[in-house]
């Protein structure tokens, strides 16, 4: 608490640091008043304009680039007593993605980029070692097989067309929340059975009037490039959570030496009562902020069929998931405000007694809400989730409370969060009599996408 008492004082005396300086700064450039005015008379265009390159004079043929950074200022962990006070900066996310369509009939689209670059996995020359790299997040062809309507689309690759729920599906360009929630239990499969939330495989989508679509059959990460296989993981130190099962059913043979559990299953299915959403990428929107009216139900699955190996009884048992969620996005009245809110309900299957690295077998609870203010672009917001799992006796809880600043929309936006974590000794670790540590930080964001 004194740690955080002190970051106010300090934000509070930079305020009032920054406010004297513009008065002082302001009397001093009196004197230039005239060309200041005459400046303030040229209007400028701050308007968000797609980077496109159009292949036909209609523009129905295309190359789309999207570029973004999205900086954090974070604070070190102020739950850990007596713990010293530190601002840590972070590369959050650094991305180039493009999309090209010459046809209606086929899509392409590569995306790469890093993640989390920190002074601590920083090098000297940015070759060395494990620390983040450029690198392939999305890679996938698209087909429309059906040439008068949206109802079937046939794609393969690396991609993100995911299963289970809206927010496993979630684009990081235009989140409510400052980020998706952590733990990532809408993840849940990221660094486990793939690569930064993707797979490599096939998928089919749609979209029948108010119904959309998506489904995947896909080949599963090998568990020895994982963040850990679940009970190694956790035996390791992080819990203390015994169980046989670890998360390696894809290299281990069965008893007849044959190798199984290389497929992974998922699917998401929704019903828009009011506006239509676009499926024609799978990155889904945060919130429209009163944009469009939205009232989305859906239903999802993650199945992995053999994919846990019980080291006890050499036998294979299957991994799965199944989730229910709600999304709703509309504008307020006329006043240009809008209300957002997401629910959603997860029961992970993974074996008994069984915790992965973001979720375990039980039941996982999230919620959030948030409400923009049109005329101040200012956004506040909620989040809770709670998750009841076999292998612990004490709900896993985490609560974020956070306000956004749409400077230009999505397009460029500042976010300050209030993250917490309890009872997750995946999250904050340990402390020395084997109690979770959990996890208090102030983070800030600075978020530009073009």
């Amino acid at each position: 608490m004194k740690k955080l008492i002190l970051l106010v004082v300090i934000v509070l005396g930079f305020a009032e640091f920054s406010l004297a300086f513009q008065n002082d700064t302001t009397k001093k450039e009196s004197s230039t008043a005239k060309v200041w005015d005459d400046l303030a008379q040229q209007k400028v265009d701050h308007t968000y304009k797609p980077l496109t390159l159009k292949l036909s004079d209609d523009g129905t043929k295309y190359v789309r680039f999207i570029l973004w950074h999205q900086q954090w200022l974070q604070t070190s962990n102020l739950a850990i007593d007596d713990a010293p006070l530190r601002l840590n900066t972070l590369i959050r996310r650094s991305r180039i993605l493009a999309f090209a369509q010459i046809s209606p009939r086929f899509l392409i689209l590569t995306h790469f980029g890093l993640n989390n670059l920190t002074t601590g996995n920083m090098n000297a020359l940015g070759n060395q070692g494990d620390g983040p790299q450029m690198f392939l997040h999305d890679a996938w062809t698209e087909f429309k097989v059906t040439e008068n309507s949206d109802a079937l689309y046939i794609g393969g690759g690396l991609h993100y067309w995911k299963g289970l729920t809206r927010l496993a599906n979630q684009s990081t360009l235009n989140f409510m929340t400052m980020d998706n929630t952590r733990p990532f239990v809408q993840w849940h499969s990221l660094g486990i059975t793939d690569q930064f939330a993707r797979h490599i495989g096939f998928y089919a989508k749609g979209q029948l009037g108010k119904f959309d679509y998506r489904i995947a059959a896909n080949n599963p990460m090998s568990p020895a490039n994982a963040l850990g296989a679940g009970a190694d993981l956790i035996n390791s130190g992080n819990g203390g959570v015994d169980s046989d099962l670890t998360y390696t059913g894809s290299i281990e043979p069965n008893a007849d030496g044959d190798h199984v559990g290389n497929a992974v299953i998922e699917g998401y299915f929704r019903y828009n009562l009011f506006d239509t959403e676009s499926t024609k990428l799978p990155y889904q929107v945060g919130t429209y902020m009163g944009g469009k009216k939205v009232l989305g139900i859906g239903l999802g699955f993650f199945a992995h069929p053999n994919g846990m190996y019980n080291n006890a009884t050499d036998e294979h048992e299957n991994v799965t998931h199944l989730a229910a969620d709600i999304f709703y996005d509309a504008p307020v009245g006329s006043s240009g405000n809008a209300i957002n809110a997401y629910a959603s309900v997860i029961n992970f299957n993974y074996g008994e007694n069984y915790m992965s690295r973001w979720a375990g077998t039980g039941t996982n609870i999230y919620g959030q809400l948030g409400y923009y203010i049109g005329k101040a672009k200012l956004m506040p917001y909620v989040a809770f989730q709670s998750g009841s799992y076999d292998a612990y006796g004490d709900n896993l809880n985490a609560f974020d409370a956070g306000i956004n600043y749409f400077v230009n929309g999505h397009n460029a936006k500042i976010t300050l969060e209030y993250h917490t974590i309890s009872n997750n000794p995946l999250e904050g670790g340990l402390d020395a009599d084997g109690n979770p540590n959990g996890v208090q930080q102030l983070r800030l964001q600075l978020h530009i996408f073009l």
